[in-house]
């Protein structure tokens, strides 16, 4: 934790870059500083971080949401079958149903379904609409560019499949948080230059990733104290990113391509106190400079990770809701 933070986040609630961390956030923090889970992945390697993740988020997750439906499935990537989870909230409008195709977070290394479980539960129930959570390769055994095949080749799939699974394939969005929001917008490039298929209807982007050089000032305010560190960051790209030379390929950073022209509409969420908060409001103040219908929300008193806070933060619900009504009204 950086020197003053500690005292700040325990007595009244910090003030930096203008903006005042909520007191939800600084209990959530206080907590986790307790129990020794101040940082996202506790600076552990992928394969005991990738346990530490699934036990955080276990702890967190509250009680399920119930669904009308929720059901395993597998598609077909590029090497290897992978797994998905269907979410069918029970008012879900009759078939065929609007989709969003969720790609969930944890730096490329960590995070799956389960971790975002109650994630997909919540979007799918304040939205109506119809949730596939998409599993994909994660590094350093699978660097990039496995997880944005992956990510390529499930939206294929769903769109192959729309017919079987009660889903309109005119109105499927694609969407995820952090690094799942980061593939979510490689679908939506590859899919604009790819002449054979219809592109998503709508990118919903939490916090995303938008840029793996990083240089962006929040990544040096918000460093460490707040979950998500700069170092966790740093060994994320690390991982994901075996060759350095590539780190600025559009499916990369996105927010380096040349041309963000003729993408679907995009709602971006980001946290004030993240350190990637600017890369994600950057990557949304190109999409609108080059034409594209974007709706820019940034909640200043929240931290990375506030997605998987519904349980029980109501900041954090208040904030995902906002996600879920731009859903809702775009797919409707």
């Amino acid at each position: 934790m950086r020197p003053g933070v500690q005292r700040a986040l325990f007595g009244r609630p910090p003030c930096i870059d203008g903006q005042r961390l909520h007191p939800e956030m600084q209990t959530m923090l206080r907590i986790s500083e307790w129990a020794g889970r101040e940082t996202l992945t506790g600076g552990l390697p992928p394969d005991r971080a990738r346990r530490y993740v699934e036990m955080d988020s276990l702890a967190g997750s509250g009680p399920p949401l119930p669904m009308a439906e929720v059901r395993a499935l597998q598609y077909s990537g590029p090497t290897m079958t992978l797994p998905a989870r269907l979410y069918v909230p029970h008012r879900a409008p009759p078939p065929p149903r609007p989709a969003l195709l969720y790609f969930h977070g944890g730096g490329w290394v960590v995070g799956s379904l389960d971790t975002h479980d109650s994630l997909c539960r919540f979007l799918a129930a304040r939205s109506g609409v119809t949730v596939l959570s998409a599993g994909y390769r994660l590094a350093p055994e699978h660097p990039y560019p496995a997880g944005p095949e992956d990510a390529a080749a499930a939206y294929r799939w769903l769109i192959e499949n729309a017919a079987a699974l009660e889903i309109d394939p005119l109105r499927i969005a694609v969407g995820g948080d952090s690094a799942g929001g980061n593939m979510a917008t490689g679908v939506c490039q590859v899919m604009r230059d790819d002449d054979g298929i219809r592109p998503p209807a709508m990118q919903l982007l939490i916090y995303p990733v938008t840029d793996a050089v990083g240089e962006h000032r929040s990544r040096e305010l918000f460093a460490a104290g707040f979950k998500l560190t700069t170092s966790d960051i740093v060994e994320f790209e690390r991982c994901y990113i075996a060759d350095p030379s590539r780190s600025t390929e559009p499916l990369a950073s996105v927010l380096r391509a040349p041309d963000l022209s003729n993408l679907p509409p995009a709602y971006v969420t980001t946290a004030g106190f993240d350190p990637l908060r600017d890369e994600g409001e950057d990557y949304a103040m190109r999409l609108r400079e080059e034409g594209v219908r974007v709706a820019l929300r940034r909640h200043p008193g929240l931290i990375h990770t506030f997605a998987n806070m519904t349980s029980f933060s109501r900041m954090a619900r208040s904030a995902m809701s906002e996600a879920a009504g731009a859903l809702r009204m775009t797919l409707a």
